[in-house]
Order: structure tokens, then sequence, then C-alpha cells
């Protein structure tokens, strides 16, 4: 073993001459040379969140494993990336067996596992670091390669689905130092046009969350309209009731059908949240332990021919509140047996991703596993404005 700390640069480099499918590799050389790892693997979640896919890097002249996939639920895994602690222990044949979460900015993209025959604090922390490291360099890769897309696949995906899936951020989770959001979307058997979506600028963190009319191909492609109109207008620069009218007229112009939503505008330095409601479900709102509906005026769906207009209103966010979005498939027929409130409630000390997580299995259970609507909920913890230098008198 020649140890010495990583070379973030050298490390980086290397990646970014490898191949974009190869980034395990290139971080399993480097433990490999640095610290005389054994074997090292990338164990990348599923797209439902259920199932973990092995990705092993092999040393060289060895031959490549077949992918393995391993029930997430109770596993160790579950354990360290509910917990995004580094978990050791012997690997029964006297050396250590090292699982390290790669997350970036609060998105669990799977966990690095390493056999090391020697292993103190020092090691450890080399290993978090290359774990760190290689997030942001999957993070990036994946924007040239289909291999994760393709490994997180351990069912069949419709068309519909497909679509569907392309229209979510690339990251269901996020943390700042204002906010901690998360998201999840348990699809429907036959797709029914749910989508979320999030993007944070210097000072306004955009939300939306969204369902489509319909089913399967159908709905999905309503989908697209809606969302292409949504982000297009905030990248335009527009605010939540010009965003609203942008879906509006586009889904009008192209007689695609109607659309619920709800777009909400959060101001970072103050917590004032500016929402627009299109025939969505009122969200609700979990402070001082008490979950209480935020009700608000709720204005006609995207796409209905009428006069009337958008409205603009407002929430004033406090520090420690928990903020629930989401579509009537987490209400509606066998879902309606959750008792969401409780659930929220049961479920406050818990990272937002984790909750998501207890929110959406708690409906697919009551639904016997088989959803007839898209079930979508976000999570919102609003920590609140932080506090600027001051200058130095």
């Amino acid at each position: 073993m020649e140890g010495g700390d990583l070379e973030l640069g050298e490390l980086l480099a290397a990646a970014e001459a490898a191949p974009p499918g190869e980034s395990v590799y290139v971080v399993a050389r480097d433990l490999r040379k640095r610290l005389g790892a054994e074997r090292v693997s990338f164990l990348f979640v599923d797209l439902i969140g259920e199932r973990l896919v092995r990705l092993t890097a092999e040393a060289e002249g060895d031959t490549p494993a077949r992918a393995q996939r391993i029930e997430l639920q109770g596993s160790v895994y579950d354990k360290v990336l509910r917990s995004q602690r580094q978990y050791a222990e012997p690997d029964g044949q006297g050396g250590r067996r090292v699982i390290t979460p790669v997350t970036n900015r609060g998105d669990c993209i799977g966990v690095l596992e390493v056999t090391l025959q020697y292993a103190d604090d020092t090691v450890l922390g080399q290993v978090a670091e290359a774990a760190h490291a290689l997030a942001y360099i999957i993070v990036t890769d994946r924007r040239f390669t289909d291999l994760y897309h393709l490994g997180r696949r351990t069912t069949k995906t419709s068309l519909a689905a497909e679509i569907q899936h392309q229209l979510l951020p690339s990251a269901p989770c996020c943390e700042a130092p204002q906010f901690t959001l998360a998201a999840g979307l348990v699809p429907a058997d036959d797709i029914g046009g749910d989508t979320y979506d999030y993007t944070l600028d210097r000072d306004m963190l955009h939300l939306s969350i969204t369902d489509a009319m319909g089913h399967d191909t159908n709905s999905a492609l309503l989908a697209t309209l809606l969302v292409g109109a949504l982000r297009g207008a905030r990248r335009s620069g527009c605010d939540a009731l010009a965003q609203a009218h942008s879906a509006h007229e586009a889904l009008l112009t192209h007689s695609r059908g109607l659309a619920t939503g709800q777009l909400l505008c959060v101001e970072l330095e103050t917590g004032i949240c500016e929402l627009v409601n299109a025939g969505h479900p009122w969200p609700l709102l979990l402070r001082d332990g008490t979950v209480e509906e935020v009700r608000l005026a709720v204005n006609l769906p995207f796409g209905v021919a009428a006069p009337t207009s958008f409205r603009v209103q407002e929430l004033r966010l406090r520090p420690g509140d928990r903020l629930i979005l989401l579509t009537d498939g987490m209400q509606e027929r066998g879902a309606g047996a959750v008792d969401l409130a409780a659930l929220i409630r049961d479920t406050r000390a818990a990272h937002p991703r984790d909750a998501v997580r207890a929110l959406t299995t708690a409906v697919l259970d009551a639904c016997h596993g088989n959803l007839k609507d898209d079930a979508t909920v976000m999570v919102l913890d609003w920590h609140g404005p932080q506090q600027k230098d001051q200058p130095e008198p």
C-alpha cells in the first residue's frame, strides 16, 4: 500500500481522460494504488428506490462480473443511505469491509463498497473522500452515457414511463443552507401524467407539481407540453403567475387537454412563498407538531377555456416548517386508507427523502401494489434565511 492523501485534481483528470462509462474503474484503480483495496464496487439505487444494482470494478485480468441486483429494504446499504454515515465491519477474511455513501447535494446516488486489509481512521477518511469525488464524477459522466440509466432499470419501462421519467429533475433531493427538499413519484400501472420539478436560483427556489389528465402516452405527452411551457417561462425569468399563464396558453393552443398544478416561488432571504394553485389538492403544512391543510383559493386547471385568471397567493414559511405537496393519487381510492397527517407527524424527525419514502410506500401498500393513479409527493423542510457575515469594524 502506497498510502498518501487523495489528489483530487489527479483523480478528476484521470476520470476525464477515461471513457464516461468507466468512472468506477478510475476510482477503483486509485484506491488499489493508494490503499491496497482488494475489491471495489459501486452500488446505485434503481429508479423506484427498491433495489441496488452492483457494478464491480474488477482488477486487471479478472473476468468481468455480471451486474447484481440487491434488495434495498432492511439491508446494511439501506442503513448507510438513510444515515449517510460510513459503515465498516470485518470481512471474515482478516480484512475490513467499508461501505460509504455516494451522495451529491443530498441526492443519494448509491454507495461505494471497498474491501481493505487495513483501515484506520485515516484510511476510512480517504475512502470517504473518494466516494465524495465519485459522486461528482458520476453526476458529470452520466450526461454522456446510458450506463447509469440502464443499470437503474430493474423492471421493464414503457414508453409512457420513459417520457415521464425524462421530465423529472435528474436528482430527487436537494440540500441548501435554507432548505432541504426531496420528492418521489410512484407511477400507476397505466401512467397517470404526474410530474414534479424544482430549480434553485441565487435568491429563489422554484417548485412545481403537476397532474396531466388521462393515462399512458396521452398523459405523458400532455405532461411534456406542460413541463416544457413551465420551464421555458421560468428560464426566461418569469414569476409563478407568468409561468401559470404560459402553461395555460400552451395547453389551449395545442388542444392537448387539462392539467392541475401548483407553482411556488420561495424567496430564500425571507421565506415568503408565492403560490399559484390550478385546480390542485391543497398542500399540507407541518408546523409546531400540527399538520394542517394550506387552504388556498383554487383556480381552474391549466387548459380550461374560461375567462377567469390565475391568482397569486402568499404563504410565509417559518424555520422548522415542513411543507408537503402532493397529487390526488396520494389521496384517492385505496390510498385514502392512509392517514397522511399522522404519518407526516410520525416522520417529522426524518430527512425529507426518508419521509417521502415512508409516504409513498404507505400509499403503495394500501393499494396492494396496484396504483390506479400516479402518487407523487414533495417534502420541503424550511431552515430559514442564513445570516450573512458581518464586516469587521
